[in-house]
Order: structure tokens, then C-alpha cells, then sequence
């Protein structure tokens, strides 16, 4: 399938899931291009001139946030056409990493958040040079062809990244916590452009970028991971290992989600039984009892169980079990955009009793080791990739990118559910094997944290 053929198909599954059907159809590198936007020549990519700030504030001088960039009316321009259409696209590329993760991963936890790989690409992706810049358009879905040999378009990364923090504010309005922390950290002689430090305020809820001495590796690795604690709440501890002398810079983010129930679990149901992590081995467990009316669809061709539990009005968990005798792995090499659409369409009420195990998973992703294992990382962050728009120095470096995802889902809910007693006609649902989870915003349908619960006790 060609580039403008996918993003017509992304753009037509966008529209039906917001019910913008009937609208004129946009390129979706239209929606994030600047205004009058002219073709670009790679080869001038050497002379281009970067605004920077410097000097930058040092390390110990200050943990308040960095201010905030005043938002515009700009922003609310096309919002809501801008916003589907990002959400399917953050949706296919988390869905693509998390198959990469899971697979390294095969006997572990895995929780990943779309929004915070997403994000982290495009707020990188404004120091990226034009070549490198063009590598990042192409993984993150927004890039337009050119009939001009050797001349490129390139997106607008802050009108991104507004609108995922967009997104973000769909699930404030639903009075769950969805926060975005951003560090950077930098070489104390160096300068950093302007642009990629509106970039880290456009992404987060709080960014701070900090100036560093690395030429004493061990201290500085002390002093930046005590920083990045102090100003998480201690909710982030000892992200950086391994500093080096010679680093440029130091990135970092973090996003936490934390919410509730729609529905409380019955408190006095909550049994141990078995979690079988594989066909010969189990762990003793903590199952929680669900009962009610809940959207359910068995798929049979897929092989699997699929309910949808409300966390609020507009955010709700997507749970996937697979059939006894079917493998997660299976289910997982079926994960697309797609698919989960076809669910969400053929979902129903249904009357149901859920055995499911508490729902919090917290993980650190090093980006660069992921992207490696998707043969991309040397084009983004690695050999082939250069930064000469984030820093006036010469061969400036991106040389550590990790994203923290937390994930809380409490047990209690915000409502008691009003149902007259159990019967035998209730179908019961127990998730006592690995199975997947999606966090997902309702309004657009994106998808906010993603993962699998292969063994509940770790």
C-alpha cells in the first residue's frame, strides 16, 4: 500500500469513529503543516542557522518548572479533525513498538503509552537535521511526498504536539489524572535550540531542561536522577545509568495515568485462584468479581474474549482474553488499528461476571533499544541520524531517551452498580492467563496506556 493511499484509509477510519463522514477529505500532512509551506532543499541543510537559548539553567540552581508557552487561537483550528486523525495515528505506531516490546518480553509485564513515544519522537524530531527529519516523518505517519528530487516538506512539530496535549485534556475533563513530566538534560557548555524547548513545554504538563557538568560522569549521573525524583514526586527514581563524559544530552519523560472504576468491585468477592503463566506454571492471585452489564463480543475467528469496562463517561479498558489452548502471542500478531475498530463496532451489552486481576503496571522504555529492534534506530537516534538543529555545537548528540509509563487503575469505583442478584445465565470471564489491556479515550478513540498482564505477582 502507498503513503497516500494508507493515510486516505486512516483518515477514512478516523471520520467514521468521529462521525465526520460527510467532510471534505484532508491529506493529514496538511492538518500539521505550516502555513504556506514551500518544498525544501536537503543540500541547505549544512547552512541553516539555529536560534538558541544559552546560557541554559544549571542543574542545581532550580527545580520550579519551565514556563509555559501561551497558547493561541491557532490552535484550535481544525482541533477536532486534527485530533482523530493523530489519535489513529499515535494508535498504529504504539500497537507497532508494543509488538516490539511484548516480543522481548515474553514472560513479563509490558505497559507502554502511545502518546509519550509519540511525542518524544516529534519533540526530537525538531532538532533532527532535514535528512534525519525526513526518517521521523515516515515512522510517525506524517510525511508528503515530493516531485522535486532533493527537496522535502516537513510538518509542523509544535502543532503535533499541541494537539496531543489535546488529547491529554479529554481525559482531564473526566477527572482521571493523565500527567506528562519532561526532562532534558544538557551539556553544561553547550547552547539548545529555542525550538526544541518549546517543543518539550508543547508536550508536557511540566518540562524542565537543566544544564549539566558531565565532565564528572558519576556525579552528575547522581545529582540529574535525584533531581528527576525530587521533581516527580518520587514517582521517577533512577532512570540514567551509565553517564559518560563526552554526553550532549539527556532525555527523558514520564506519563502517569491514574484512575478508577466506573463500577466498584464487590469487596467481599475478591478470591485467590490461579493465574496459569503458562501451560505448567501458576501463581496464586488476588481476583477481583465484576459483575454487571458490560460490552462484550466473543471473537471466534480471532480466537478471544473482548470487554470493555467504563473507567468514566468518556475513557474506558479495553481487555482482550485469549481462548483457553490460544497462546496471547497469536492475539498480539493481530493487534492492529483496524481490529480494534471492528471490536468496538460488534461489541454488546451483555450480563457478565469478571474475575480480573488489579490493574497497575509501571515500566521504563529505553526508546533507542526499541526503535533498534524495529531496524530504525540508526536513522533516528543512532550512526546515520544527525542533530544539527538542536545545538549550535558541532556533532551534537541525542545520546539517552527513555520514556516511564504508570499505570493505576484503583479498585474502587466512582458509582455502585445497580443490578439485581447474579444468575445462571451470566456469563462468567475469568482472566486467570495473560491477557491484553488498552486505556483508551472514547471522544477520539486513542489509545492512552497499552500492555499485557502476563504474570499478576511481578
Amino acid at each position: 500500500m502507498n503513503i497516500n493511499k494508507m493515510f486516505l484509509t486512516i483518515l477514512m477510519i478516523s471520520c467514521f469513529t468521529t462521525g465526520m463522514a460527510n467532510r471534505v477529505y484532508v491529506h493529514p500532512f496538511n492538518l500539521f503543516s505550516f502555513e504556506n509551506i514551500s518544498c525544501e532543499v536537503i543540500q541547505n541543510d549544512d547552512h541553516q542557522q539555529v536560534e538558541t537559548v544559552h546560557p541554559l539553567t544549571p542543574l542545581q540552581d532550580n527545580t520550579e518548572p519551565d514556563p509555559r508557552p501561551s497558547s493561541t487561537g491557532a490552535d484550535l483550528k481544525n482541533l477536532t479533525q486534527r485530533t482523530a486523525v493523530l489519535a489513529e495515528l499515535q494508535n498504529s505506531l504504539g500497537l507497532r513498538m508494543y509488538q516490539t516490546l511484548s516480543a522481548t518480553q515474553k514472560n513479563a509485564n509490558t505497559v507502554l503509552s502511545p502518546k509519550n513515544a509519540f511525542g518524544t519522537l516529534v519533540t526530537l524530531f525538531l532538532g533532527a537535521s532535514k535528512k534525519t527529519a525526513i526518517s521521523y516523518q515516515q515512522l510517525l505517519g506524517l510525511s508528503r511526498e515530493s516531485d522535486r528530487p532533493g527537496c522535502e516538506y516537513f510538518m509542523d512539530g509544535h502543532k503535533v504536539l499541541r494537539t496531543l496535549q489535546a488529547l491529554s485534556s479529554h481525559v482531564d475533563e473526566s477527572r482521571h489524572e493523565f500527567k506528562t513530566l519532561v526532562w532534558s538534560f544538557v551539556h553544561k557548555d553547550a547552547d539548545l535550540s529555542k525550538d526544541f524547548v518549546r517543543g518539550t513545554q508543547d508536550f508536557s504538563d511540566q518540562s524542565f531542561v537543566r544544564a549539566v557538568d558531565f565532565l564528572q560522569p558519576k556525579e552528575a549521573e547522581g545529582q540529574l536522577n535525584n533531581f528527576i525524583q525530587k521533581t516527580s514526586g518520587s514517582k521517577v527514581k533512577n532512570i540514567f545509568t551509565n553517564v559518560a563524559p563526552e554526553t550532549n544530552l539527556l532525555f527523558a519523560s514520564s506519563v502517569h495515568f491514574k484512575g478508577k472504576w466506573k463500577y466498584a468491585s464487590d469487596p467481599n468477592a475478591t478470591t485467590e485462584q490461579q493465574f496459569w503463566i503458562d501451560e505448567k506454571s501458576s501463581v496464586q492471585v488476588p481476583l477481583m468479581k465484576y459483575f454487571g452489564g458490560h460490552m462484550y463480543l466473543n471473537d471466534a475467528g480471532r480466537k478471544c474474549s473482548v470487554v470493555r469496562l467504563s473507567l468514566s463517561k468518556r475513557t474506558y479498558v479495553m481487555l482482550v482474553l485469549p481462548h483457553e489452548k490460544t497462546s496471547l502471542e497469536d492475539i498480539e500478531k493481530q493487534l492492529r488499528t483496524e481490529v480494534i475498530s471492528t471490536w468496538n463496532k460488534h461489541l454488546k451489552e451483555t450480563h457478565l461476571v469478571l474475575y480480573l486481576p488489579k490493574l497497575s503496571l509501571t515500566a521504563v522504555t529505553d526508546l533507542r533499544s526499541v526503535l533498534s529492534k524495529m531496524t530504525v534506530e540508526k536513522y533516528l537516534m543512532g550512526a546515520d541520524a544527525s542533530f544539527s538543529r538542536l545545538s549550535s555545537k558541532e556533532n551534537f548528540t541525542v545520546d539517552q531517551v527513555f520514556n516511564k509509563d504508570v499505570l493505576e487503575v484503583t479498585e474502587e469505583g466512582s458509582e455502585v452498580f445497580q443490578r439485581d442478584a447474579q444468575t445462571s445465565h451470566d456469563r462468567v470471564l475469568t482472566f486467570n492467563r495473560p491477557f491484553f489491556f488498552a486505556v483508551v479515550e472514547g471522544n477520539t478513540n486513542a489509545i492512552l496506556m497499552l500492555g499485557k498482564i502476563a504474570n499478576p505477582t511481578i
